[in-house]
């Protein structure tokens, strides 16, 4: 990814030497892990089985991976919910909502869902969290003809790829320090899906972009933000 984005400059160098020279300037990322808990799956609510273990990808709008994570201010937490889409890995619904009641996640949702038209062969994954099992959850997705696919082994595995979203946002793009505002936050969260949709190269993607290859599959529509 380096290499593409630097060979056009007339730059080319290799992965082991470009992450020596930011060692040498202390500008390496460091990870960082906090036990804040994001998902409760120990309700009584339906949960539903795993229908994309084995399922092969072959166009946007075919899969929605959700997840919650936390982000940290000085003010106090927020949660980012997050939808993105399996194939081209562009996110396509999101909301910032200081509490982790499911009303946070069934905007982000809706925002997906508004990109939509006509008939849909969609699966939406997530996994266990009450939030997905609400009522009014899933009252949305059922409503739209969405059938509903969640984790079963209750583990990072089975949601991978909402689970390398986060992780991307929050080391690539500075979600996971502790951010002056819950105002701030949301400002950086918008700042940073447009980048990561539209600029940020994936490996996975043959060195394109998110909005790239959900374009170039024929998927419809900007992520807008109202």
């Amino acid at each position: 990814m380096v290499n593409a984005r630097l060979k056009p400059d007339g730059i080319e160098i290799g992965r082991d030497r470009l992450f020596e020279l930011l060692r040498t300037h202390n500008l390496l990322i460091r990870r960082r892990r906090h036990p804040k808990q994001t998902t409760w799956s120990g309700h009584r609510l339906r949960k539903y089985g795993n229908l994309i273990r084995d399922l092969e990808l072959n166009r946007p709008n075919q899969v929605y991976v959700a997840d919650i994570t936390y982000l940290q201010t000085l003010e106090g937490f927020c949660y980012l919910a997050l939808i993105t889409d399996a194939y081209s890995r562009k996110i396509v619904g999101y909301d910032v909502s200081r509490s982790l009641c499911f009303e946070g996640c069934l905007r982000g949702l809706q925002m997906a869902l508004a990109q939509l038209s006509g008939p849909l062969q969609l699966i939406h994954h997530s996994d266990r969290g009450i939030q997905y099992c609400s009522q009014a959850y899933v009252e949305l997705l059922t409503t739209h003809g969405i059938q509903i696919s969640m984790t079963e082994e209750l583990h990072v595995y089975e949601n991978a790829k909402a689970e390398r979203v986060n992780g991307i946002l929050k080391s690539e793009f500075l979600l996971g320090e502790c951010l002056a505002s819950i105002d701030l936050a949301e400002n950086m969260v918008k700042d940073a899906i447009k980048i990561y949709n539209e600029e940020r190269l994936h490996l996975s993607l043959n060195y394109q972009t998110p909005a790239m290859k959900h374009k170039a599959a024929g998927a419809i529509a900007p992520l807008a933000k109202a």
